[in-house]
């Protein structure tokens, strides 16, 4: 049972007891991500995560780190596009302590100059492992052709450039308006009662920061190509299509057209491009959701005397995916897939915690198991076969090539 409480100042809670399990998990999710960023501040979303666990006024970085580690437990954070997660997982009887330290890192984090210059070095650091795995750059690349300049298209860890600018004020500007109560959820589940409500609303109850911002501006979809090219072994190349929004009623159908397409070993992509032709090791599909858009993004790697042959063979799935449509075996497997998944998911404490922090945070709303199941049996083979022919229509491509050019 999930139990939602609204603070007096807008954060909300949510808790999901469950009394069977030893452990309890909690996020502090902010709706705030690269997307809310200017193109001067790229990036600094995600170094105020890293940032928050620098030291606060009463604990330093060694003492949040040791503060976990002495319980056994475990403490993270991660940045997307559109908001920002703070979370730890810990034994039950450790819940009020794990939920101290959170808001400790969330209230008191003190941006200490040193730290955050060497805290930009780490960054900088990150930026270059990344830059170094061709495989993460294409999708980044996809982004940025499909929305252009809008902050969607933005790079999640900024870049060195935007990196060496911030400074501690820039930091504590950018939390005061962004990190505001209308933007905060706080997830908990697992082995707590109601009363652990309480414990919450008493940090994060009556915190007052900034205004509210006015309405995001929605993205175009664009028809563009980004080509880099880099010194790889195998040319990675990315297609994406305009798809679906958070929150939309073609989501389910969505999800089982993606995981027949390209979401498993027995996929139509994976059976075509690797089982049939052997081109490449690893291809997949996988759809992104936003407030207000999503891609539908197809990813495969291959030796890049082998790419016209790969894409190719994809536009070929393509094609016969829109003419035939899908089968009833298809169909069928894919709903039990997506079931199972949902199901061994929801044996997690954290799994579920952030299941419950984002619903609240993107949609305001949580649907039960059965209205899901309910929702997954509803997908008919027509539906899915409408949806194939409207999204795999126009699209954007990106490359990462040892090629200096390649004409599709």
């Amino acid at each position: 049972m999930i139990k939602k409480y609204t603070c007096q100042n807008g954060v909300r809670i949510i808790v999901e007891q469950i009394p069977t399990v030893r452990s309890a998990a909690i996020g502090v999710w902010v709706k705030t991500g690269s997307r809310n960023e200017t193109k001067e501040l790229n990036g600094i979303s995600h170094f105020l995560e890293h940032m928050f666990f620098k030291g606060t006024t009463t604990r330093s970085a060694r003492e949040i780190a040791e503060s976990f580690d002495s319980i056994g437990g475990q403490v993270n954070a991660f940045t997307s596009k559109e908001y920002t997660c703070y979370y730890a997982k810990v034994l039950d009887n450790h819940a009020s302590h794990a939920l101290e330290v959170l808001s400790d890192m969330f209230f008191n984090s003190t941006f200490d100059s040193e730290e955050l210059e060497k805290e930009k070095n780490v960054v900088y650091e990150e930026i270059k492992m990344y830059e170094d795995a061709p495989d993460d750059i294409v999708h980044d690349l996809l982004s940025q052709a499909v929305y252009e300049k809008h902050s969607l298209g933005f790079p999640i860890l900024g870049t060195e450039e935007t990196l060496s600018t911030f400074t501690s004020e820039t930091l504590k500007q950018y939390v005061h308006d962004m990190y505001t109560p209308n933007k905060v959820v706080i997830s908990i589940a697992g082995n707590v009662d109601e009363t652990f409500i309480k414990e919450v609303e008493s940090y994060f109850g009556s915190f007052e920061r900034g205004q509210e911002r006015s309405a995001i501006e929605k993205p175009h979809f664009h028809q563009n190509q980004l080509i880099r090219k880099k010194e790889t072994e195998q040319a990675h190349l990315c297609l994406g299509f305009n798809g679906l929004k958070i929150g939309d009623e073609d989501m389910y159908n969505l999800t089982i057209l993606n995981n027949i397409l390209g979401g498993s070993m027995s996929s139509r992509l994976f059976q075509d491009v690797r089982e049939e032709r052997g081109l490449a090791y690893s291809v997949y599909s996988y759809h992104s959701s936003y407030q207000d858009s999503g891609i539908v993004t197809i990813y495969g790697g291959t030796g890049a005397n082998q790419l016209d042959s790969l894409y190719e063979t994809i536009q070929q799935t393509l094609a016969t995916l829109k003419r035939d449509g899908i089968t009833d075996k298809e169909l069928n497997n894919s709903k039990e897939q997506l079931k199972g998944s949902l199901m061994l998911s929801l044996e997690s404490t954290n799994s579920r915690m952030s299941r419950n922090g984002k619903n609240e945070l993107m949609l305001g709303k949580h649907r039960s198991l059965d209205d899901i199941i309910v929702k997954i049996d509803e997908v008919t083979k027509e539906r899915v076969f409408e949806l194939a022919n409207s999204i795999f229509t126009e699209h954007s491509l990106s490359l990462v090539s040892p090629l200096e050019n390649w004409k599709n």
